[in-house]
Formats: C-alpha cells, structure tokens, sequence
C-alpha cells in the first residue's frame, strides 16, 4: 500500500521480474534475478510467476478458455492437455458456464475471474496483483478477494497485491506500507 508514485509498482516489478534492480540484490527462488539474461527472465516469468493486472489484460477477441490456454501454449503444452487444464482452472474461479464466451461478453467480476485462472493456469509459486479490484465496484472487489484469499488459505498460493484501498487490505496477512521510494512499515496483520 502507499499513495501514487511511493515505490509500490517498481517493487511490485522487480518483485515479478519484469524489471532489476538498480542497486542490492534481489533473489528469487536462491537466484540473484540481476545476473540472468533477459531469455532467463522471461523463463522464470513463465514456469514460477502469476500476474493479474488491474485492466484484466485478455485477448478480447478469444474466449475464456483461449485466454487461459496462451501461455500453455508458451510452454509447450499438447493441445488436449493444456485444453483439460484450462477448463480445470475456469471451473476453479466459478466460470465453467463461460468458456466460450470472449472478454467483451463477460461483466468485468467475469474477466477477472478470466485473468486469475490465466495466472492460476501455470501453477506459479508466487501471483503478483497489480490493483486488481480497482476496475470493479464493491460487490465484485470483494468477490475477487475472497476467491484470492481462499487460493492463498486453500492452496498455499502466495500472492503480493497492490492496493489503494483499505477495505482491500484488511485481506491481507501482512501488510506493507511505502513512503516516498522506501518502506515505511511492515506488520503482520489479521485477516479479515
């Protein structure tokens, strides 16, 4: 958490590795992420690492289950494997009814849902969730939090999301606050 511009997305980058950092270390699964090569990065985007970002990001001309099947398909995956799996993770998320439906004939709690199981779809170690609530009205947002908080409760999911609102935080465990560039608290905090 933090006001605009206090560091909370270039975290959020270098935490994803999208982006390095300009000084210290940063070590991801025991690899300092600042000595890989952009083809590592983009392989250690692939295999460990979940994004869900606040503007859902779908392909809006595929359906739910083609939007979850691209980055199986990045990976290598057989056509009816990765097919399996990406109904498996929309039925996960509620929206086994919507498969076939594209990103412009969903609500947007819908596409959400559609851009966490795409995240979901490669069983990443971490998912970072860039304002994820922020498109949505009150009812949704807390739908959503409630799917991440039982990910994260059933399946052991870590997940680093970035808020503005407070309401959205009281889901988090722990909580960290930045100032200006720098980290202004760090609490473990009770659920709600």
């Amino acid at each position: 958490m933090g006001p605009s511009g206090s560091g909370k997305s270039t975290a959020m980058n270098i935490l994803g590795c999208l982006d390095v950092p300009t000084s210290g270390r940063y070590y991801f699964r025991g690899t300092d992420v600042g000595t890989l090569t952009r083809d590592q990065l983009a392989l250690l985007r692939r295999y460990y690492i979940g994004f869900v970002f606040q503007g859902f990001n779908l392909l809006k001309r595929t359906t739910a289950l083609e939007n979850l099947e691209l980055p199986l398909i990045y990976r290598g995956m057989a056509r009816e494997e990765r097919r399996a799996l990406a109904r498996e993770v929309l039925a996960q998320v509620g929206l086994a009814d919507r498969e076939d439906h594209t990103a412009s004939e969903l609500s947007g709690g819908q596409q959400q849902r559609v851009a966490i199981a795409r995240a979901l779809v490669t069983n990443p170690s971490v998912m970072f969730a860039d304002e994820p609530t922020g498109n949505l009205d009150s009812a949704r947002s807390h739908e959503i939090m409630k799917l991440l908080k039982s990910l994260n409760e059933e399946k052991g999911l870590t997940i680093v999301l970035v808020t503005h609102e407070e309401d959205i935080a009281k889901y988090a465990n722990r909580k960290v606050r930045f100032v200006d560039g720098h980290v202004a608290s760090d609490n473990a905090a009770v659920a709600a």
